[in-house]
């Protein structure tokens, strides 16, 4: 596996990957994806030894109070190969300096075993007390 954040896919590779998770939000609109992949902070793809697109992380951040991971996905075909855990080491090394890293998801079985593995704490188990978090999706 090669990971680079200069060896940028094509659009038809981004999109190839995130069909294969089933993110149809992102790719009924490819322009707009393509649009907040430029725009990201850091963008991070991954690569099988064929030199084909496996998996991305893509970061919103300010470089000093935080960092959001906006996007992890990994084609299916890797799942627990170890991808998703050197993409998102990849963002926490580089981003260590900053005071908050963000993550948002969905309920899928096994994401809160793997984001407590990275060193993630869900929001309703913050001590002393619960953090709250507020979203809007359109």
């Amino acid at each position: 596996m090669e990971l680079s954040t200069t060896k940028v896919p094509s659009g038809e590779e981004v999109l190839s990957l995130y069909n294969s998770v089933g993110w149809s939000a992102y790719t009924d609109q490819p322009e707009v994806l393509f649009e907040g992949l430029k725009n990201s902070a850091c963008a991070i793809y991954a690569y099988d030894d064929e030199h084909q697109l496996i998996g991305l992380v893509r970061v919103v951040s300010d470089n000093a109070t935080i960092c959001y991971v906006q996007d992890i996905l990994v084609r299916p075909s890797a799942h627990r190969s170890g991808v998703g855990r050197a993409l998102f080491s990849a963002v926490q090394a580089k981003y260590e300096h900053v005071r908050q890293l963000v993550l948002i998801t969905d309920d899928e079985p096994g994401q809160r075993a793997f984001y407590e593995s990275m060193g993630l704490t869900e929001g309703s188990d913050f001590r002393p007390g619960v953090i709250r978090l507020f979203a809007k999706f359109s």
